[in-house]
């Protein structure tokens, strides 16, 4: 068979299992001008009538090379006008980017090129943008992650599908070696333009492809070839361990806006991948650049979390906080404690705000003749409590929390720290601040709203009136 032939039936086997595309959508062609994008192109166009795909060429000239990218974007419109394609330029002053944000080359131009490429895609509507890295790009990628340092997921290489905003991006050629591609190119006829920033080893990959693959080649051949075989095989075991991992979260962490939760004695019964793999999860779910926490920080936490302290706070990065009570673990925001607060509430006043936290407090008065007999207090209410009236001793006082705060609860001999209450109500430690006091004309603590209720000034058979006091917090 016709290597030519061989090749297109290989891409279009890939995009058949792997459902990188389907019948009848527009898709956008990220194309430089180089070999491999202009192999992609020409092997797309010969499948698109078959698949009835409406193709859009894209190109961006980055501004480093003045002459050679003005001579690519000219010769990308050409091969628009040959196949008759809509095609879309953009010019990036991509030096001067550099020089405002202080992103190093590729980091720079990789932000603008996407950022261009999935407007594009807005623009025509289409779901799908295809681009054209190789399998020699993704043994590089390994490489280079090799050298850096990287985990098991960074080992998954280059993603065949990945989505960027609502758009998703996919590799049809990243099964396909780049000699391939210049063969194909040859065979067909191909013009294309060779980047001579390629040949710069001051860039990382260019150090890779041009001076260590080729030493490491004298080991091993088929290094390339392994190289994309590991990939493979740990895309399959990520993909795996992630089930897993997000099954773990929804088994054992309780998860709220700004922070999560969980039991230090279930979190200890898992793997240590596992473990992990959580802790990474749970990152991502309170973090925007979650992935800028490394492996010793992720060890730290997790030595914190199994360690012999059983209280203890450890800060992550930015405001974030991991904070162990005994079994309970919480990754939450370090909330600023409010300013010290304390209000008299008098018995003929409705209610009050503190100023500090904005929590409102209310109170409604109720006689029990007015109510069936069948009535009974609301259990479910976490941010109201009834009183007897004529048993809770006013003027209240509104506080905050005081270190050695105690309070007598329902059923219990003496009194509870106020600290270990909050600790049994999983309440975490950013939100405890919020939390006001309300005492009782005696010193006693009555109620913390949204938490208990304590044992005084129940409702009972004898009681007469009775007040509820709510909060809005």
């Amino acid at each position: 068979m016709d290597q030519g032939v061989n090749l297109a039936a290989r891409v279009e086997l890939l995009i058949k299992s792997e459902r990188l595309l389907v019948e009848g959508e527009c898709i956008i062609v990220a194309v430089s001008g180089g070999p491999d994008s202009v192999a992609l192109l020409h092997l797309l166009f010969t499948m698109s009538e078959r698949w009835r795909w409406r193709l859009v060429l894209a190109h961006v000239n980055h501004g480093f090379r003045i002459e050679e990218s003005a001579q690519e974007a000219m010769y990308v419109a050409s091969l628009a006008a040959k196949y008759g394609l809509p095609c879309e330029t953009a010019h990036f002053d991509v030096p001067q980017f550099i020089r405002k944000t202080g992103k190093n080359p590729q980091v720079a131009s990789r932000e603008l090129r996407y950022q261009f490429l999935v407007e594009v895609a807005h623009r025509y509507e289409a779901a799908h943008i295809v681009l054209a890295h190789h399998a020699d790009d993704q043994a590089e990628t390994l490489l280079m992650r090799l050298l850096r340092g990287t985990g098991p997921a960074g080992l998954t290489g280059i993603p065949i599908r990945r989505l960027e905003k609502d758009v998703e991006l996919v590799r049809p050629l990243l099964r396909i070696y780049k000699s391939e591609l210049l063969d194909y190119c040859h065979q067909q006829q191909l013009a294309f333009y060779v980047d001579s920033s390629n040949m710069d080893t001051k860039y990382f990959r260019n150090e890779i492809r041009l001076g260590l693959l080729p030493q490491l080649r004298n080991y091993n051949d088929q290094l390339p070839q392994a190289l994309n075989r590991l990939s493979v095989m740990m895309t399959a075991e990520h993909d795996f361990m992630d089930l897993q991992t997000k099954s773990a979260f929804a088994e054992g962490v309780n998860q709220e806006s700004d922070f999560c939760e969980w039991s230090r004695k279930w979190f200890e019964g898992l793997h240590v991948a596992l473990q992990r793999r959580l802790i990474k999860l749970i990152l991502n779910c309170l973090l925007s650049d979650a992935d800028s926490i490394d492996f010793l920080k992720l060890e730290q936490m997790r030595d914190a979390i199994l360690g012999d302290l059983s209280n203890l706070s450890l800060h992550i990065g930015g405001s974030l906080v991991l904070t162990r009570e005994y079994d309970r673990i919480y990754v939450h925001n370090d909330g600023v404690p409010p300013a010290s607060y304390s209000y008299t509430w008098e018995r003929d006043m409705d209610g009050l705000t503190i100023g500090e936290t904005g929590v409102r407090l209310a109170c409604s008065w109720l006689e029990r003749d007015l109510l069936d007999e069948e009535w009974a207090v609301p259990s479910h209410e976490r941010n109201a409590a009834w009183f007897d009236a004529e048993q809770l001793q006013f003027p209240l006082q509104v506080r905050n929390r005081k270190d050695g705060d105690r309070m007598s609860l329902l059923g219990m001999k003496g009194s509870k720290k106020v600290k270990d209450i909050f600790i049994d109500s999983k309440l975490p430690p950013s939100l405890r601040l919020q939390v006001p006091v309300v005492v009782d004309a005696q010193e006693r603590i009555v109620w913390l709203p949204g938490v208990r209720r304590s044992s005084h000034a129940l409702i009972t058979g004898h009681t007469r009136s009775m007040i509820c006091i709510s909060a809005i917090i």
